[in-house]
């Protein structure tokens, strides 16, 4: 059965078949965000603090961090993108205990995170393009760490959901010949919109069966790509997610300050018996009638969890593995 581990300096979080789903928050990413990237640009992290504190409380399992903020001061990320992960990294590992994605295009920025991350981080990630696999995959064999996979390559995104396959395949062959054994691959098969491509759902879905059926990899998406231009996004998010879990997805980036997603996160689970007794489900519910009284859900949710009940976001580890 495949497993993905990734672990902080205490907790360990398994991405696998027979695990829960993993949910990676998303929040702790400037793109699109200008009032964030303005804070970080002036060391101004209290949005980071917050975001970090406030999806561990929610639920994720682990925590993406992405330092892409384009200066005003220095428009070259290769000079500024490498310290402010190092920072942002040095930071969150003092606020949460939860494991963390490394997440930048910039080559300097993820070797700045691992060399700054404890226990053993995913990164997010490499693709299928000739020189990002020249230049990552040997960082990853390197920090014996796990790799996101995101399936394009030189010629771009195809439309084609066989040729993103190929290029998922052809990722994982590589990564062989570094080394890195397939189950630390977690390939993104790219969830495109159904607002432009129609079977984008069932294109996805099919993936990920195949995925999983013949190359034995767990895979991840940018969750709420599938809603991207559509009204009402999170009911259209909530949909998705079981059915994606439904085919054998086993994580997704994606926000966990939603109560409708992570409900069906947590009801997915139970129906596919990744629920023991439907332990978290029952936990969970404690939070839903919160709401119901008027409590925000990341009221709900921290006030639970200082209880003792779920949002501790990863199982207690035994310390973090060589990672080489």
């Amino acid at each position: 059965m495949t497993r993905t581990i990734v672990e902080s300096a205490t907790k360990t979080a398994i991405i696998g078949f027979d695990q829960p789903f993993c949910v990676i928050g998303e929040r702790i990413n400037p793109t699109g965000r200008k009032a964030l990237a303005a804070q970080l640009e002036a060391g101004d992290f209290s949005t980071v603090e917050r975001d970090a504190i406030e999806q561990v409380a929610c639920g994720a399992t682990m925590l993406d961090v992405n330092a892409g903020v384009v200066y005003n001061s220095n428009p070259n990320p290769n000079e500024t993108e490498p310290p402010l992960m190092r920072a942002m990294i040095e930071l969150i590992q003092g606020l949460v205990d939860v494991p963390l994605c490394i997440d930048s295009s910039v080559p300097g920025a993820l070797a700045a995170g691992l060399e700054i991350c404890k226990g053993r981080p995913l990164v997010n990630s490499v693709t299928g393009e000739e020189e990002r696999l020249e230049i990552v995959l040997p960082l990853i064999a390197k920090y014996n760490v796990p790799v996101v996979a995101i399936s394009n390559d030189d010629t771009g995104i195809s439309m084609d959901p066989d040729v993103r396959f190929a290029v998922a395949k052809k990722i994982v062959e590589r990564a062989a010949d570094f080394g890195i054994p397939a189950h630390d691959i977690v390939v993104d098969p790219l969830v495109m919109p159904i607002g432009a491509l129609a079977d984008a759902g069932q294109q996805v879905f099919a993936l990920v069966r195949r995925l999983r059926n013949e190359l034995g990899v767990n895979t991840t998406c940018g969750a709420s790509n599938v809603s991207f231009g559509l009204p009402h996004r999170h009911g259209i998010n909530a949909a998705f997610l079981p059915m994606a879990i439904a085919a054998g997805m086993t994580s997704a980036i994606m926000n966990p300050t939603r109560h409708v997603e992570m409900e069906a996160i947590r009801a997915a689970n139970l129906l596919m018996n990744n629920d023991a007794n439907g332990a978290d489900w029952i936990k969970f519910s404690r939070v839903t009638d919160a709401v119901k009284e008027g409590a925000t859900f990341a009221e709900a949710s921290a006030a639970e969890a200082a209880a003792g009940g779920s949002g501790s976001g990863g199982r207690e580890g035994r310390g973090p593995r060589r990672r080489g």
